[in-house]
């Protein structure tokens, strides 16, 4: 339940903020908005591994296991209704899959049908009338469509056309007390009143930025290619005998440069870039942003930050850099338990934007009483 605080006194103002999420195996939102007091009720992907995943974490919560384009939103409005009796706020988080407007997607073709997944969206919004929307992407899909007709640019001309008012910004996820550098563009929709950017909670005349030995620095040791037996998700890969004598070379923060010649790969002698592939983490600094394939030391900075643990984080180790709490259950093989990791939005930014939500829904029923 939702109370506004004065001196003493606490004042009712209705029940906790419902969630409907979809696409959420993308991003995980909801794990953030879960922690900052939301009800999650329903969650729709087409994604058999991200179904069992959702069920494990959120039991009491319907589920569409189907594709967006074959559900009525009818049939959606109608089953939520069922699960809001209270006629509580709704907050509908609409983040379509980032692959098709990612900078890092050379493949990415205006043909992919998943960049029309966004105008899917438009009937259910109108159905469900949501007071809020959450929509969340790789810095980018603002700008792929600026300047012709694309989804974005029909969302936002909807959104003006349903009377919301919003917000659309690039955060970045250390200065909300993730210990991880990572930017992800951010649209805030209120129908209740002007909406404006979370403020920040780490950084400069703020908390301290938090650092990769905050979240893992007191993980049991393992070696790659071991589980460890209180957590099944403590768990890496093995790796290749060559692989395992690069590691052992690498210094903490340090990468190839610290290999003999040797051991160095032919198309790196003479290519100065991508310095984050083979290397370790820093403990004192951010993790880099992690991708869907943090588990492998081969595809990024994913080495161990211990030069006594030669391996590449574990994935319970990539899952709390994305400040997944510490008994989240996966679901499926440690590539796409990874996946699941690598794609969402880090929980504890979206439990920073949930408070913002929830302020401000707080401070317009305060507001209205007035």
């Amino acid at each position: 339940m939702l109370y506004l605080k004065i001196g003493h006194q606490k004042i009712f103002l209705g029940n906790v903020l419902k969630v409907i999420d979809f696409f959420f195996f993308f991003f995980w939102v909801i794990v953030g908005l879960r922690l900052a007091g939301f009800d999650i009720a329903i969650g729709l992907d087409f994604d058999a591994k991200a179904a069992e995943t959702f069920q494990a974490n959120f039991p009491k919560a319907l589920f569409y296991n189907t594709d967006i384009r074959k559900l009525d939103e009818k049939e959606l409005a109608s089953a939520f209704s069922v699960k809001n009796k209270k006629n509580d706020p709704l907050v509908l988080v609409a983040c379509a899959p980032c692959q098709p407007f990612s900078t890092q997607n050379k493949a990415k073709s205006e043909d992919d049908v998943r960049r029309t997944l966004l105008d899917e969206t438009h009937r259910f919004i109108v159905e469900l009338k949501p007071d809020y929307i959450f929509v969340e992407n790789v810095p980018g899909l603002q700008k792929i469509d600026k300047d012709k007709e694309g989804p974005y640019k029909r969302f936002i001309e909807f959104l003006n056309n349903q009377g919301y008012n919003f917000v659309e910004f690039i955060a970045r996820s250390e200065e909300y007390g993730v210990p991880q550098r990572r930017k992800r563009f951010v649209l805030l929709a209120s129908k209740i009143g002007e909406i404006t950017i979370p403020p920040k909670t780490h950084g400069k005349g703020l908390l301290p930025i938090t650092t990769v030995r905050d979240f893992i620095g007191d993980f049991p040791k393992i070696k790659a290619g071991e589980t460890h037996p209180d957590d099944p998700w403590h768990r890496c890969p093995p790796l290749s005998e060559r692989n395992l004598e690069r590691i052992q070379y690498t210094l903490e923060g340090g990468d190839r440069r610290n290999w003999p010649e040797h051991l160095i790969n032919n198309c790196h002698k003479t290519h100065s870039g991508h310095m984050d592939v083979y290397g370790r983490m820093s403990w004192d600094k951010p993790a880099p942003t992690l991708t869907t394939r943090c588990y492998s030391y081969s595809n990024g900075r994913f080495g161990h930050p211990d030069t006594n643990q030669h391996r590449a984080i574990s994935v319970r180790e990539a899952s709390r850099l994305q400040t997944f709490p510490i008994h989240f259950k996966f679901k499926g093989s440690i590539a796409e338990a990874s996946r699941q990791i690598g794609n969402a939005v880090p929980c504890e930014m979206a439990k920073q934007f949930g408070l913002a939500i929830q302020q401000h829904y707080i401070h317009m029923k305060k507001t209205k009483k007035d």
